[in-house]
């Protein structure tokens, strides 16, 4: 039987997850920058300028989402428990 403790423990780890991809995305793109643009312009014709907005774009979304997803449903059943 699934109760409201179980399903705070579930957010808490997928936040706990997400935030651990974010600062993984975070500190790959900062100490790898060159080695993953030179990647991805093999595919792709892209400025540089252009892969690191696209890149800090993705990760505020993802920094969102996870706040919007995971953090706040768990606040609300932290209160309501």
């Amino acid at each position: 039987m699934v109760t409201i403790d179980t399903i705070r423990d579930v957010l808490l780890y997928c936040a706990l997850i997400n935030m651990g991809l974010l600062l993984w995305w975070a500190l790959f793109f900062i100490f790898a920058h060159d080695f993953v643009y030179r990647m991805h312009s093999r595919w792709f014709s892209i400025p540089s300028e252009k892969f690191d907005a696209i890149h800090y774009t993705g990760m505020a979304f993802y920094k969102i989402c996870i706040f919007l997803f995971n953090i706040a449903p768990w606040i609300a059943l932290k209160i309501v428990a």
